[in-house]
């Protein structure tokens, strides 16, 4: 954005005029510029990009906390239901704080309940991604880490060892992804499943808390 404040009496001297009618016919030799008054552009602005009155996830109902905290557990809502459950306070109006009481209701939750969130995850550059069916916050994540832009011997390599891991321990291999790299995941891949299966499950739990703190930290950001 270019802007050229017009003082009435400087913008009348002949130099000042001939500049500006320069200035003018340059802009427009170009094509799609928008010649705009300071008025037209807060109005232009005002429209596309309205404020946002946000209430604070203390004084949310439980649809509007769940809608938004119902994802950042892989298709788990019911860990944002339970967490509006408890008497959310102001101490819980951040990332730190949703974060908690997600977590204290994912922790607090019987084996068979946490395996369910674990299994929600979809596999790391699998078939779920290559036909475009991820939520849109792993989509953003893996594609983050490159793993959309695999070489055929890259991809076959990580099909393999989903194949591996997921017959041996019964959900997929988890690791928050925004911490990593392509290679680092692919190091953990290989060191994490010679693991035992209650050494992964552990493991597992916490990578599926970190993602979802990573999560929390970009939607307070934004």
């Amino acid at each position: 954005m270019k802007s050229i404040g017009l003082h009435c009496r400087l913008i009348g001297r002949p130099s000042l005029a001939a500049a500006l009618k320069r200035a003018i016919e340059y802009f427009q030799s170009h094509d799609g510029v928008w010649f705009a008054t300071r008025l037209q552009i807060a109005e232009h602005w005002a429209k596309e990009h309205p404020p946002m009155l946000t209430t604070p996830p203390s004084e949310m109902d439980q649809d509007a906390f769940v809608a938004e905290f119902g994802g950042v557990f892989e298709h788990s809502p019911w860990i944002a239901e339970g967490a509006h459950a408890l008497e959310l306070g102001p101490t819980h109006d951040t990332a730190a704080g949703v974060h908690s009481a997600l977590a204290r209701i994912f922790r607090s939750a019987d084996e068979e309940k946490r395996l369910g969130v674990l299994t929600a995850h979809p596999d790391l550059a699998g078939k779920l991604a290559a036909a475009g069916r991820l939520t849109a916050e792993s989509t953003a994540e893996q594609a983050g880490a490159g793993l959309d832009m695999l070489t055929d011997e890259e991809r076959a390599t990580f099909t393999e060892l989903n194949e591996t891991y997921t017959g041996k321990f019964g959900f997929p291999f988890i690791i928050a992804v925004k911490d990593n790299t392509k290679a680092t995941i692919l190091e953990a891949f290989h060191r994490r499943i010679d693991s035992d299966r209650e050494t992964e499950f552990a493991e597992a739990c916490r990578q599926v808390e970190r993602s979802a703190e990573l999560r929390l930290e970009e939607k307070f950001a934004a």
